[in-house]
């Protein structure tokens, strides 16, 4: 037996089952959902710190397909956390010229 205690994607519990095993699962509040989105997207995202290349692009995936359900949750869509990033993205600009910023002298 293994306990594992995390939120998993739908269609796992029919892929335990076709492996002869017996997933033991529950249906979470939307309190519980809510928490364990959050703790899901913190474990994508220290998988997406160790992986690389097409590894790092599935971890990348999964943390989107989270992000998704969470703006779900907040009655909003993933297309409209993207809009969001490309308003902010051209008022405030982007990441894509690497600027790191040391500090700012006060005048």
């Amino acid at each position: 037996m293994e306990i594992y205690n995390k939120l998993v994607r739908d269609k796992i519990p029919e892929i335990i089952k076709s492996n002869g095993e017996v997933p033991i699962t529950r249906i979470l509040t939307d309190e519980e959902y809510k928490i364990e989105l959050e703790r899901k997207l913190n474990e994508e995202y220290q998988e997406v710190l160790i992986a690389k290349g097409k590894d790092r692009i599935e971890e990348l995936a999964d943390m989107l397909e989270i992000i998704k359900y969470l703006s779900k949750i907040e009655n909003s869509t993933l297309e409209e956390v993207i809009s969001i990033t490309e308003e902010k993205g051209t008022k405030r600009g982007t990441f894509e010229n690497k600027i790191f910023l040391e500090k700012v002298l006060k005048k």
